[in-house]
C-alpha cells in the first residue's frame, strides 16, 4: 500500500498539471463564459497544491512531477489540449472525467488516517470548491448539447 505521502504528492502532481492546463486552456478559447471558468479551476487547482506541497514534502520528498495519477492526468490533457481550437466543445465531457477522477482521488484522501490531520484540513476546505468547478463543466457541457 502506498504511503500518505505518496498520495499527496501524486494529488500535487496532478493539480499542478491541471493549473498549468487550465491556465493555457483559458487563453486558448474565445468563449468568455469558458475562460472563466477555466481559470477558476486553474486557481482551485493552484489552492490544493499550495495546501498540500508542504504535507506532501514532509515526508523527505519533493512532490513528484509524474506518477500514476498524474500521468493519467498528462495524458487526458495532451488529448483535450489538442482539441482545444475545435468550436463544438466535445472536450468538455473529458474534462468533467478528469475532474471526477480528482474527487475520487481527495475523497480517498479524506478518508485515509495516515493522511496528515493538516492535509485533511486543507482538502475538506478546498474539495467544495473543485466539485463546484466540476459542477458547472458538466452544466456548461449540458447547455452546449442541448445549443448544438
Amino acid at each position: 500500500m502506498r504511503n500518505s505521502a505518496h498520495i499527496l504528492q501524486d494529488l500535487v502532481s496532478a493539480c499542478r498539471d491541471g493549473r498549468s492546463f487550465y491556465e493555457q486552456a483559458a487563453r486558448a478559447v474565445d468563449d468568455i463564459g469558458l475562460k472563466t471558468l477555466f481559470t477558476r479551476i486553474a486557481n482551485a487547482k493552484g489552492a490544493i497544491v499550495q495546501g498540500l506541497a508542504v504535507e506532501a514534502s514532509t515526508g523527505g520528498d519533493i512532490p513528484l512531477a509524474s506518477g500514476t495519477m498524474a500521468a493519467d492526468f498528462d495524458k487526458l490533457y495532451g488529448e483535450v489540449r489538442a482539441r482545444l481550437p475545435d468550436r463544438n466543445y466535445a472536450y468538455l465531457s473529458r474534462l468533467e472525467e478528469s475532474e471526477d477522477h480528482l474527487l475520487e482521488a481527495l475523497e480517498k484522501a479524506q478518508n485515509d488516517k495516515n493522511i496528515p490531520a493538516n492535509a485533511r484540513i486543507v482538502i475538506n476546505r478546498l474539495a467544495p470548491e473543485i466539485r463546484d468547478c466540476r459542477d458547472l463543466l458538466r452544466a456548461r457541457k449540458i447547455e452546449l448539447r442541448k445549443a448544438a
